[in-house]
């Protein structure tokens, strides 16, 4: 099994990193339509944590990533 970066991998981890900061960013409005004030120490982490997160599934689950011996 290669683990060398393919374009397909970095393409899955920039789409798993999009979706994650989509996420970070409804956790970030939601924070503030309750009236909680979202400073930068908890802004940072909300949009960094799922991009990351998204980042690693999407290579994880990258088409082809699999130890299943096809014959």
């Amino acid at each position: 099994m290669s683990s060398s970066l393919t374009p397909t991998r970095i393409s899955a981890a920039l789409v798993g990193a999009l979706v994650g900061t989509a996420a970070g960013i409804l956790l970030v409005t939601a924070a503030g339509t309750f009236s909680i004030t979202v400073g930068g120490s908890f802004a940072g982490p909300a949009l960094g944590v799922p991009a990351f997160a998204g980042a690693v599934v999407g290579v994880a689950l990258t088409p082809g990533n699999t130890r299943s011996n096809s014959r």
